[in-house]
């Protein structure tokens, strides 16, 4: 039974939900940040533009055709400049995307990734120009890697601090756990100490006496007890119970001593155990487990059952198969889907965990067993199991 809190598993699963969380909420404002960046830099890509060519404007109108035979038309680093006929022909430019006629035209313009600004002379007193160009790039994709950097890193931010927070939030429920997992283990060990008194008097006592209808009852209520101490110890040690190696079992004699145990819980409801066990049939499985698969079966079986029925216990081979059966004849099963599900009862009056079931489900997955599930309301169930058994 694993109570302790990994904060590890803890603090990330829950750090990345709620940096999820943040993500989805963040995007409608970085949505609406990215639109207002971007109609900004458009503005500042406009005004840049126009003062560009305010200052060509200014330099041609600084020459003096009669003291100066050449213009040094102005170069920028990222800027460039052109002036065109009232054609839109070239007189003179440094700017090498295509401009048509028709964006000849007064104001701001866009061409693709390039940006451009048009001044509309009234004459041609410019060296027989109509239009002063003067253009950029604009780099569309630096303005959303700026953004997209902002966004992760306020989401790395969101998620470190929200894994240092979680992981010391989650500290005192794991010492709450530890400290529960302590006391259901020194529990168990307290528990284990006056069961085994009780069985062992109530033993001497039958010996010595012979058979009583009272102690007999107080026995098979020892065993529902231990049968329930079992499936708990079990939980406890799960992890170092599947690092245990397979042994060669007898399975034919393992379930006949089980279905022995069992027998004073049946006599309990006038239930009997009828046996179609083969005989020397073996498998390689870890002793533990298979102690669950049908402890848990058989305690079921008779819980379930009505008074006076019978509950058939089978093992048979076939081929490299060995099929072992459950049958009883009682409630039935509503939802097998479920039986095998933690804390899952379909009837409370009946007492017990829910866990038995639970324990066989994950042990048959962890061992690869088929099972198959029959079952009718009012008049029982059958539980089977399939191992694969290769002779050795």
């Amino acid at each position: 039974m694993k109570l302790d809190i990994n904060e590890y598993k803890f603090s990330l699963r829950y750090s990345i939900i709620y940096t999820l969380i943040v993500m989805v909420i963040l995007l409608v404002p970085f949505a609406i940040y990215d639109n207002y960046t971007y109609n900004l830099e458009e503005v500042k890509t406009e005004m840049a533009l126009k003062k560009k060519s305010i200052q060509i404007i200014n330099e041609m109108e600084k020459f003096d055709g009669r003291y100066q035979s050449t213009f040094t038309f102005p170069r920028f680093k990222t800027y460039q400049a052109g002036l065109y006929d009232k054609n839109g022909n070239p007189i003179f430019t440094l700017i090498k995307e295509p401009i048509s006629t028709l964006q000849l035209k007064q104001g701001y313009h866009k061409l693709g990734s390039y940006r451009f600004y048009v001044t509309e002379f009234p004459d041609e007193n410019y060296f027989g120009a109509r239009y002063l160009v003067v253009g950029t790039k604009f780099n569309i994709y630096t303005i959303l890697f700026n953004i997209l950097i902002i966004f992760l890193s306020i989401l790395a931010v969101t998620f470190l601090f929200s894994f240092l927070i979680l992981k010391n939030f989650s500290k005192p429920f794991k010492e709450i756990n530890k400290a529960l997992d302590d006391f259901i283990k020194d529990s168990m060990h307290e528990i284990n100490t006056p069961l085994s008194i009780i069985n062992i008097n109530i033993d001497m006592f039958t010996e010595k006496f012979g058979k009583n209808r009272h102690l007999s009852r107080i026995k098979s209520a020892a065993k529902i007890l231990s049968s329930l101490y079992d499936d708990m110890n079990y939980l406890i040690k799960e992890q170092t119970i599947n690092k245990t190696e397979k042994k060669r079992i007898n399975f034919s004699k393992f379930l006949k001593k089980s279905a022995d145990y069992f027998k004073d819980i049946a006599e309990l409801k006038d239930i009997k155990l009828h046996l179609d066990i083969e005989d020397d049939i073996y498998i390689d499985f870890v002793p533990t487990k298979l102690q669950k698969i049908v402890d848990n079966n058989l305690s079921n079986a008779i819980k379930y059952s009505y008074e006076g029925k019978d509950v058939i216990l089978s093992l048979k081979r076939e081929g490299d198969k060995v099929i072992l059966g459950f049958k009883d004849f009682g409630i039935g099963i509503k939802d097998t889907q479920k039986i095998f599900s933690r804390y899952y009862r379909e009837d409370s009056t009946k007492g017990g965990f829910g866990i038995g079931l639970n324990i066989v489900g994950k042990i048959v997955n962890e061992e690869n067993i088929e099972v198959k599930i029959v079952s009718e309301p009012e008049k029982g169930s059958y539980f089977e199991y399939t191992f694969s058994c290769k002779d050795k």
